[in-house]
């Protein structure tokens, strides 16, 4: 015997509550003609009769009263389903885990999570403070945040959450002692601080001024994965480093250097971080907060 349809077990209790097959299409959204042949083809799959059809009522045969009550255990499956997931689009509920960096959630996404665990009181949130590639199936992560340029991978889509203007800055006393570099080129001269990127290959500073572009790494004093980390090192007048103006209301975020005590080296000089877009896939989300 080939495997049951659930759906027809389910059609099959509705038609013993209504009474009728015509009653039971209505409630279902059914045909009578529809409902009719579904029960006709459930009797031949299981090769017994269900149901006694007179002009005026059904009745149940014995085996089909020992039928019924897997069908109706069937019905009430699906109805608990229903209910729970209209439930959840009126309150969402259950466990969220989220990966993103550390410095990326105290420094930009803070209060927008606090005011995220007061609307949505029955989600449990789970933060994975790391910029580690992470596997989201493997780890049962349901959404990660990552900055900057992505690696393919087909099994997963990516999303544009924000995006970010860049900016040089230094420390005052830093500029003082050496300086401010009056073109992009003299940077070459100049030490900086570095994001430590996933591949481990120094980031490549693009900038430009009025449509000329320069690409270029300056010597490096130190690099890390931790944007905070940095901008401590710049106040500690170690070097001048490129750093994310955020440019979006969404993130609560105003256009202003990492740490007022930092100096702008100049405000006609852009910096320019290229974006990896990343194919759409079926088997998990991957959010992505990219710079351009």
């Amino acid at each position: 015997m080939n495997q049951l349809e659930p759906n027809d077990l389910l059609l099959f209790a509705r038609v013993v509550d209504e009474g009728s097959f015509s009653r039971a299409g209505e409630r279902l959204g059914l045909p009578k003609s529809t409902v009719s042949r579904r029960m006709a083809a459930l009797e031949t799959q299981l090769g017994e009769r269900l149901l006694l059809r007179t002009t005026r009522k059904l009745n149940l045969t014995d085996f089909g009263h020992s039928v019924l009550e897997h069908a109706r255990h069937v019905a009430d499956e699906v109805e608990a389903a229903a209910l729970l997931a209209q439930h959840r689009q009126v309150e969402p509920s259950g466990r969220l885990r989220v990966s993103m960096p550390g410095d990326f959630a105290s420094m930009i996404l803070g209060r927008v999570l606090a005011d995220f665990i007061e609307r949505y009181p029955s989600i449990s949130l789970e933060l994975d403070l790391s910029p580690r590639r992470v596997d989201l199936i493997g780890e049962n992560f349901d959404v990660a945040l990552r900055m900057g340029e992505l690696r393919d991978d087909a099994t997963l889509a990516a999303r544009r959450m924000a995006t970010f203007s860049h900016g040089l800055y230094a420390a005052p006393s830093y500029l003082q002692k050496r300086g401010v570099p009056p073109e992009p080129e003299a940077l070459m001269e100049h030490d900086s601080l570095h994001i430590l990127t996933q591949s481990g290959e120094p980031l490549v500073w693009r900038l430009t001024r009025d449509e000329q572009q320069w690409e270029g790494v300056p010597p490096v004093r130190a690099r890390a994965n931790s944007p905070e980390l940095l901008t401590r090192l710049a106040l500690g007048r170690v070097g001048a480093r490129p750093h994310r103006r955020h440019a979006l209301p969404l993130l609560l975020a105003p256009r202003q250097p990492p740490d007022q005590r930092l100096a702008a080296l100049r405000q006609d000089v852009q910096a320019v971080v290229l974006h990896q877009r990343l194919g759409l896939g079926r088997h998990a989300a991957l959010l992505q907060v990219a710079g351009r």
